[in-house]
């Protein structure tokens, strides 16, 4: 499978216009930090980040404490963001909406 390429800034900047939680981190990534009520919900979080990630073979950086996980997604062979952290910069959001399942 191919790996997608670097989008360029107007859509990185449209696509956060609307994800007003996330923010660019430089001009290669995006990042957004979550709050749980403890340490095992913010480590089921990272965990099921995890697992997603796996699937899509895409792994973001993550910085896990008590009751708090930051994630910051990149494509570094694409030099930037791409359309794959978008993709799951959004599904972690969802993850991190819903819970455990």
């Amino acid at each position: 499978m191919p790996r997608p390429s670097k989008l360029n800034p107007e859509t990185v900047d449209a696509w956060l216009a609307t994800h007003a939680a996330w923010q660019r981190v430089g001009d290669g990534a995006i990042a957004r930090a979550y709050r749980f009520p403890d340490f095992s919900a913010a480590l089921g979080f990272v965990v099921r980040v995890g697992l997603l990630a796996e699937k899509k073979d895409h792994h973001p950086d993550v910085e896990l404490g008590w009751g708090k996980a930051r994630l910051l997604w990149s494509t570094h062979d694409a030099g930037g963001i791409t359309e794959l952290d978008l993709e799951l910069a959004e599904a972690s959001d969802q993850l991190a909406r819903n819970g455990p399942e």
